[in-house]
């Protein structure tokens, strides 16, 4: 588990994986407040502090996957607060995707500014922008994937004919055991690897896979 580098690489992605984390579910949480539910707000959750939003177990397995793998604590919503629950749902659970790509071009620019000499900085900051972009482009797909409890399950039931939501709340159960599965035998990388690797060299215009 900890390789010669593994304190270079805890002191580059560590606090870029939790600043994404943050973002994403700081994002969560402003929409959801947006559309009604204060929820979130409530339980001071509508914040940047990432200590209000990481899980002790999901940071443990991040460091222990040597920061392959790892989560925060999810934004609570409560449903019948909210305008338009569907339409609610929807952006709800993509605001936070939708951030970490956003946070993906940012790195990017940063990473082409810096890799250019436009702007001096230590090679370890490059880094940092380039393996900012790197987990914020894993983050928004892996988040995608239409498995509970990802945020893509919420969005998959938002756009399809409500008579469909009673069959894919009984699939949720077996969403997480389907998760482990991939995540155990790489399949996440084999089914969004293309797919982070094209945006990757989108945002920074280099190749990593």
């Amino acid at each position: 588990m900890f390789e010669p580098d593994f304190l270079r690489r805890a002191l580059i992605a560590a606090p870029a994986i939790f600043f994404s984390l943050t973002v994403h579910e700081f994002f969560h949480a402003y929409v959801a407040y947006k559309f009604g539910d204060s929820t979130a707000k409530d339980m001071g959750r509508l914040t940047l502090n990432p200590l209000a939003h990481l899980d002790l177990f999901g940071t443990l397995m991040m460091f222990m996957s040597g920061f392959r793998f790892g989560w925060a604590k999810p934004v609570p919503v409560n449903p019948y607060n909210l305008r338009n629950p569907r339409v609610a749902d929807f952006w709800i659970s993509a605001a936070g995707p939708l951030s970490n790509l956003g946070l993906a071009f940012v790195f990017g620019m940063l990473f082409r500014l810096a890799y250019a000499g436009v702007v001096a900085l230590p090679q370890p900051v490059v880094q940092f922008f380039l393996v900012g972009v790197l987990i914020n482009v894993s983050l928004a797909f892996f988040n995608l994937i239409p498995l509970f409890p990802l945020d893509g399950s919420h969005i998959l039931k938002s756009i399809l004919p409500p008579e469909y939501e009673p069959k894919l709340v009984h699939l949720d159960r077996y969403g997480p055991f389907i998760l482990i599965f991939l995540i155990v035998v790489g399949g996440f990388w084999l089914i969004l690897g293309p797919f982070i690797s094209f945006f990757v060299q989108l945002f920074a215009g280099v190749r990593i896979f």
